[in-house]
């Protein structure tokens, strides 16, 4: 029903910046919650960041609180993450995802919590 797509990530250095996409197909891209989540080799998914329907109001992990930034863009049915003075610890496969349900903001950093997954863009932060 719903397709993402992710893209913009690469092979930087430490400091450097990077924006990701997130191209979303269908018609509902509107009613859908956005989030960001993040996954290195051997460890568990993590929640980075996510996004209200309207995009008033964001939400981030204490450990990109301050260099990231979530935004989207409605009318173009995508979603963006901004990667300011990233580390090597960012290195992972960045995930967008599409949050269909009615559920309380406490939820929002839950992965089980999204319906639609993309296939990940790889970030690679070199020191």
């Amino acid at each position: 029903q719903v397709q993402l797509v992710e893209s913009g990530g690469g092979l930087v250095q430490a400091g450097d910046s990077l924006r990701l996409s997130c191209s979303a197909s269908g018609r509902t891209f509107s009613s859908y919650r956005m989030g960001w989540f993040r996954q290195a080799p051997g460890k568990e998914r993590e929640f980075v960041a996510a996004i209200s329907r309207s995009g008033i109001t964001t939400y981030y992990s204490d450990s990109v609180k301050g260099r990231f930034t979530i935004s989207r863009d409605n009318a173009k049915n995508t979603v963006y993450l901004q990667m300011n003075s990233l580390k090597p610890e960012d290195t992972a496969v960045y995930y967008c995802a599409a949050m269909t349900g009615d559920v309380s903001v406490i939820y929002y950093y839950k992965y089980e919590e999204y319906r639609y997954w993309g296939q990940g863009t790889q970030v690679t932060v070199s020191s």
